[in-house]
């Protein structure tokens, strides 16, 4: 596979008419580096004069959906669909990044990337192949010019990217595979020796080693293929070639960390639970829960 001649045309997603307006707001922005603040919320700050921060609101504002966040861009406030702090506190006590090569998969506009920042990781790679997440990524680093790298790639190029990770975050992408146990094949080899997986997953409950396969939605998510009890989901860890599978966390999803805000466009999780019984997708089905865990490679 060759990465560089994909990425060449990756580039040009940059030009869709729906993105490269987006890029000329982007690029009409003043650019000089702020002070970066990390924390739940991951903010801006800086002397600019209102006219510069209208401009900066109206180009987020086009830039919706927000999915990932909270930001607050020099007092500017972007309420996302996720309280991404939630998930990112959750796994926080679980991870060490100091001097570390980490990647981010499925990055979405960077949130997790910009809070890994204060480990001091020796480097930070985001892999998402979202031209507008990548965009909502370049507004943000506009400012904080970071030296973290955002490549406009999927799961499926890890395995031949040019570089290995100490780290890798696996957040929420799984399902999505329509082969989950090749993509876990394919992070594996994106590892370091020793390496390890942040991950998690929707999941059902149950003792048995079996997954639900939803059609035609789950939660009216369309490309969610398969959501794995535990047993399932170590199983698929197991013939990836994992020895170590170890359980952070569950949760279910609640209001408090997805809902729908002005900085959305369409529906957010109240749309997707049965309105009759909260306990059920509007499908019927078990309503989200996620399920978190570390993989460690064989060594």
């Amino acid at each position: 596979m060759e990465i560089d001649a994909i990425k060449k045309e990756r580039e040009r997603w940059l030009e869709w008419k729906n993105i490269k307006p987006l890029r000329q707001l982007l690029e009409q922005l003043p650019c000089y580096k702020a002070e970066l603040v990390l924390g739940d919320v991951v903010k801006l700050e800086g002397e600019l004069e209102e006219s510069k921060k209208e401009a900066i609101k109206e180009a987020a504002w086009q830039m919706r959906p927000w999915r990932k966040g909270p930001f607050d861009l020099f007092g500017i406030y972007i309420d996302s669909e996720w309280k991404s702090f939630v998930k990112y506190n959750l796994l926080e006590p679980h991870f060490d990044l100091e001097g570390k090569d980490v990647a981010d998969v499925g990055c979405n506009n960077g949130y997790y990337m910009f809070r890994f920042l204060s480990q001091n990781p020796k480097s930070i790679t985001g892999f998402d192949p979202s031209p507008l997440f990548k965009t909502q990524f370049d507004l943000i680093n506009r400012f904080a010019q970071t030296d973290i790298t955002y490549e406009l790639l999927g799961v499926e190029h890890l395995p031949y990217y040019p570089k290995q990770f100490d780290t890798i975050f696996c957040l929420g992408v799984i399902y999505h595979r329509s082969d989950p146990i090749a993509m876990l094949k394919g992070l594996k080899k994106a590892l370091k020796k020793g390496g390890e997986i942040f991950l998690d997953t929707f999941f059902i409950d149950g003792e048995e080693p079996i997954a639900l396969c939803p059609e035609p939605t789950y939660s009216k998510i369309k490309n969610v293929h398969f959501v794995p009890t535990i047993a399932a989901l170590h199983n698929w860890a197991k013939k990836a070639g994992f020895e170590g599978f170890e359980i952070l966390a569950t949760s279910k999803t609640t209001p408090q960390e997805q809902r729908r805000t002005e900085w959305i466009l369409g529906e957010s999780l109240e749309d997707f639970l049965d309105p009759n019984d909260p306990s059920k997708t509007i499908e019927g089905y078990e309503a989200p829960k996620r399920l978190y865990v570390r993989l460690k490679e064989r060594l």
